[in-house]
């Protein structure tokens, strides 16, 4: 079998830089927009913001955690991917797992940027870290938030992130230590070691994915609460990262890469990104539809600030059409799912519109009335979507492109469905 390697080309590496810069120039136009008082672009907004105090410098806080937590979650889907298949003992998708196992590389440059981000700028993003909700003789004191001070303090928060993310490389590590050592030497001792260290890291990652969740998203909202976050927020992760992976590999195999992969293993990613895209619409709508029926104030609050805003309401339908009706239409037939032209079309789309979902969850939480999409937005967004890639094209680049002593190769090349 000839040996594939994936070549990480200087034409590749100038399109990836000319995308981070053109992100940084529109992130720096939108901060003079907003440092000079067109918030938004609308005079009347800015002094709408003024009003409550709001400063310019938030939104950019706000924006950073958002492409944290989405892009953190696309990296550690990658991870989560390949355990599966492993645990699952699948053959079917041996000749492209060196796809998602290069998304892991991305953790550690995670870990530094979400620390760092909350380091700086927990006051603008948790209201729960200000001291005086805690204690009672202030007036600002708040009973809810002081009755979760035992999980939500911010020592045991920070030695959270650092573990989440600890215990998430190292298993990355471990299953990608073992992967390159299969190339080496065959046999199936790796195999059987990588099988052990997915399902403990699956175990793990059922925890934490949700722990996670509540940590970084759902606290935002401090006063809110729903039993069904953790699921959303995994549903959300793991479609944007079957939608990566399998833009990815479509792109690898348009640029002569990738030979062993055929229509059926596309085929498979398809179903993966059609299925998973209704089960996050029905995390979506069983969450929406308990809150609505109960109609409980403390619950239905969180609705109500995306439905009658100005600034969420239009983003709260177009999520709906981006994640759950354009990918279920279009991906509906056989044929759609065995086309590289719709599935690059769909996972652009459901990456997009999975942003967008995090955005929805994080904004209106941290800005409140102040929110907006604009250049900062997307100029930040394009901005992490280079360090991604670059990251992620890097890893790929240092080894064999198919793991060409895998046990079920044989398998993977003659898969059919």
């Amino acid at each position: 079998m000839v040996e594939e390697k994936f070549i990480f080309t200087a034409g590749t590496k100038k399109k990836i830089t000319i995308t981070a810069v053109s992100g940084f120039i529109l992130l720096v136009i939108g901060i003079l927009l907003l440092a000079f008082g067109s918030h938004n672009g609308h005079g009347a907004e800015a002094g709408e913001a003024a009003d409550h105090g709001f400063h310019w410098s938030k939104r950019i806080w706000a924006n950073l955690w958002i492409n944290n937590v989405y892009f953190t979650g696309i990296a550690i889907v990658g991870v989560f991917f390949v355990a599966l298949q492993y645990v699952a003992q699948a053959g079917w998708a041996a000749t492209l797992k060196r796809v998602p196992e290069a998304f892991g590389s991305w953790l550690p440059f995670a870990g530094v940027l979400m620390l760092a981000v909350f380091l700086v700028a927990n006051h603008d993003l948790f209201h729960w870290t200000h001291d005086y909700l805690y204690d009672v003789n202030d007036e600002r004191y708040d009973k809810i938030i002081a009755g979760k001070e035992g999980y939500l303090n911010y020592w045991f928060y920070l030695a959270r992130m650092v573990a989440y993310f600890a215990l998430w490389y190292w298993f990355y590590r471990l299953i990608k230590r073992e992967s390159l050592a299969e190339d080496i030497n065959g046999g199936v001792l790796h195999y059987h070691k990588m099988i052990k260290y997915s399902a403990i890291f699956i175990i793990i990652f059922a925890v934490t994915s949700s722990t996670s969740a509540w940590d970084w998203v759902l606290s935002i909202d401090t006063h809110w609460f729903s039993t069904m976050f953790g699921w959303y927020v995994f549903s959300s992760w793991f479609v944007s990262g079957l939608a990566a992976i399998t833009l990815l590999v479509v792109l690898l195999k348009e640029a002569g890469y990738l030979k062993m992969v055929n229509s059926n293993h596309l085929h498979d990613l398809g179903k993966f990104v059609f299925a998973f895209s209704i089960f996050w619409a029905y995390i979506w709508f069983s969450q929406f539809l308990l809150i609505y029926y109960a109609n409980i104030p403390e619950e239905s609050i969180y609705f109500l600030e995306r439905l009658s805003s100005d600034h969420y309401s239009m983003v709260f339908f177009v999520n709906l059409i981006l994640n759950f009706f354009f990918p279920f239409l279009v991906l509906m037939t056989r044929d759609a799912k065995r086309q590289m032209i719709f599935l690059k079309i769909v996972c652009v789309v459901v990456l997009a519109g999975h942003w967008l979902d995090f955005y929805l969850m994080v904004t209106p939480g941290v800005l409140t009335v102040n929110g907006g999409f604009g250049f900062i937005e997307i100029g930040l967004a394009l901005i992490y979507f280079s360090a991604f890639v670059f990251t992620v094209l890097t890893s790929l680049a240092k080894a064999p492109l198919v793991a060409k002593n895998h046990p079920m190769l044989e398998e993977s090349i003659h898969h059919h469905i």
